[in-house]
């Protein structure tokens, strides 16, 4: 291990020398040692590597910016505390968001948001910066995005979304359209299946009740139900956890949009019968709420017009 920690620390003092060439050399081969030596990712950290390859995220050369940015994701997946409690971090992944020198390096900066984002306490930090989240989503919705790019932009965006606070946030930037234009026009398998998991935790505050209706959300949402969309199992479990999210804090608004479409919805009722036991609660649930709105509106609710389900609800 010392012999680790000794090789560690001279690639690292390599990063501090006048030469671009010795600078961009040490970047190459740390990225390449933190990537198949998990063992020497801490060692890397702690010969103080973050902040000097963070200052390298802001390099014109593409090789620099890509190396550096792989490295410090290397490092995130063992040691995220180092990165962390970096404070220019954060800013400087942003600024490879903004700024890519390369396709790949734009990826890597989304990927190591959202593997910083598996730890709880930060995504309250990620979230409040409206300069990260504004090019992850212009990432999600560029056409020219290799599909990687969008799969770790949606990842981080999921996230992030996560923490309850920070959905106003995404959805006043804009999150919203560009999730549902993704579901509907993109037929990747994955990248639907990963919209509609942010979908789903956006659907959790009050801000996004007015701005699902201007996509026609519900609806969208309704659609994936129906068995000849051909939805995967974990689309499904997310349109139905939307669903309930939009229902919980859209409440009796969102029960009126519901008796709007009629029995286009009977997708909800197969699923509750259906479904996976998680699927079948969840679809229950929604259900639920929504006969209950529309109780106190007074009227009868839909599915008793002939569609009943085979256990009570």
């Amino acid at each position: 291990m010392e012999v680790k920690r000794r090789a560690a620390r001279s690639l690292v003092q390599r990063l501090t020398s006048d030469s671009d060439r010795i600078r961009s050399d040490a970047t190459c081969e740390l990225r390449l040692l933190s990537k198949h030596d998990p063992d020497s990712r801490l060692f890397i950290a702690e010969a103080g590597a973050v902040p000097l390859l963070v200052q390298t995220l802001y390099s014109v050369d593409a090789d620099a910016q890509e190396n550096a940015v792989a490295t410090l994701f290397n490092i995130s997946i063992s040691h995220r505390e180092p990165l962390m409690s970096t404070p220019v971090l954060v800013d400087a992944l942003g600024h490879v968001l903004r700024h890519p020198k390369s396709p790949s390096a734009a990826q890597t900066a989304a990927a190591t948001l959202h593997s910083l984002l598996v730890v709880d306490a930060y995504r309250p930090i990620i979230g409040s910066k409206p300069h990260l989240l504004t090019p992850l989503i212009h990432l999600i919705q560029n056409p020219n995005s290799p599909t990687r790019s969008i799969k770790d932009g949606l990842k981080a965006l999921f996230g992030v979304s996560l923490y309850p606070l920070n959905r106003p946030r995404l959805v006043e930037l804009g999150i919203v359209p560009p999730l549902f234009n993704l579901v509907l026009k993109d037929s990747r398998l994955g990248i639907v299946e990963d919209s509609t998991a942010v979908i789903a935790q956006v659907a959790g505050c009050f801000e996004s009740v007015e701005v699902f209706r201007q996509v026609a959300g519900v609806k969208v949402l309704v659609d994936l139900l129906d068995a000849s969309t051909g939805s995967t199992l974990r689309v499904k479990e997310n349109a139905v956890s939307a669903l309930l999210n939009l229902v919980r804090c859209g409440g009796d608004a969102i029960g009126e949009d519901f008796r709007e479409m009629g029995f286009a919805w009977d997708g909800i009722l197969e699923v509750a019968e259906t479904g996976s036991a998680k699927l079948k609660a969840r679809a229950t649930d929604l259900l639920n709420l929504i006969g209950e709105a529309e109780k106190r509106l007074g009227k009868v609710p839909l599915w008793l017009y002939g569609c009943e389900l085979s256990s009570p609800l």
